[in-house]
């Protein structure tokens, strides 16, 4: 049971990291990403294909959260005249796009085979205390980019963020460069994403194309939406209550009689369903509620004084 508990709080672990990455492009710069699971799936075999090398496992993670950042970048300048569904539509491709790729190129990915062996790092010496390890570790990661993030979002850039994200216009006559600072939220959101996936794939030591399917950015949303979406303790509180919701569910066998192990699968997707609609009818904005915005009149009420926004420091 203990090694039960360890694995999944570092999945939660792994799951925070997601949605804080998501509450920066989304939360704070209002850029929906729905293909967040591709820049998962980017930094996972980034990092898996450089240790196979022969190459530091710090370094594959660093590697994976770099060229997740670099792609994320590319790709809000390819997309920079998009807004709202367009951007979400355009993110969601793309991201099913990545997965292709790594379905097709087996001679890189290994196609559906996936890649196996992939090193943990001090598994071999740590024996039985490894599942502690990689859980303080991922958690102390969590507790990291989330003190940092407080940090930044907390600055004169992170208002500037919020402007844009609440009137481009307006953030623009203020004098933002709107485009360079969208551009650093995806790209800060991206190399979240890569650095969560580069976790993943050391601690389960085998990623394969079906790890990385939309399904978890259905999860990581509503992580996110539970919270409150601007907030990021709401990230990580919320990556909690999908984790209890998915994995609860699995026991609900032993108290309805008569199921299958595929209706079993199936009530774990309904419940997520169930709980993404109570969260939406009952509180909206979170458990949490929404960052520096009034209640019931969020979006409109911010426009207003986003030009009094001062610009970031140099």
């Amino acid at each position: 049971m203990t090694s039960y508990l360890l694995f999944i709080g570092t999945i939660t672990a792994i799951y925070a990291l997601l949605s804080l990455g998501l509450v920066v492009s989304w939360g704070q710069a209002g850029m929906v990403n729905l293909g967040l699971v591709g820049f998962f799936g980017l930094g996972a075999y980034c990092s898996a294909l450089l240790t196979k090398l022969g190459a530091p496992i710090g370094l594959g993670w660093v590697a994976g959260a770099a060229l997740s950042a670099v792609i994320g970048v590319g790709f809000c300048l390819l997309t920079r005249t998009l807004r709202g569904d367009y951007l979400a539509i355009v993110t969601l491709g793309f991201g099913e796009g990545l997965r292709l790729v790594e379905l097709n190129e087996r001679w890189l990915t290994g196609g559906s085979d996936g890649i196996s062996g992939i090193r943990a790092p001090f598994k071999d010496a740590l024996g039985e205390l490894y599942p502690w390890f990689y859980f303080a570790l991922a958690w102390t990661l969590v507790a990291l980019v989330a003190w940092m993030l407080a940090r930044v979002l907390g600055s004169p850039f992170g208002r500037a963020l919020r402007a844009v994200r609440d009137d481009e216009k307006v953030a623009a006559v203020a004098g933002k460069n709107v485009l360079r600072l969208k551009c650093q939220a995806f790209g800060i959101g991206a190399a979240l994403f890569g650095l969560a996936g580069g976790l993943y794939a050391h601690f389960t030591s085998y990623i394969s194309p079906d790890n990385f399917v939309v399904q978890l950015t259905i999860y990581i949303f509503l992580a996110v939406t539970a919270g409150g979406y601007s907030r990021l303790i709401g990230a990580v509180f919320g990556s909690l209550a999908v984790m209890t919701i998915l994995e609860s569910s699995r026991f609900a066998a032993e108290f309805i009689p008569g199921l299958s192990a595929v209706q079993i699968a199936s009530l774990r997707e309904f419940a997520i369903a169930v709980a993404l609609i109570v969260i939406m009818q009952l509180r909206p904005q979170g458990v949490f509620g929404l960052r520096n915005e009034r209640a019931g009149s969020a979006r409109a009420d911010a426009a207003a004084p986003a030009a009094a926004i001062p610009a970031p420091s140099k």
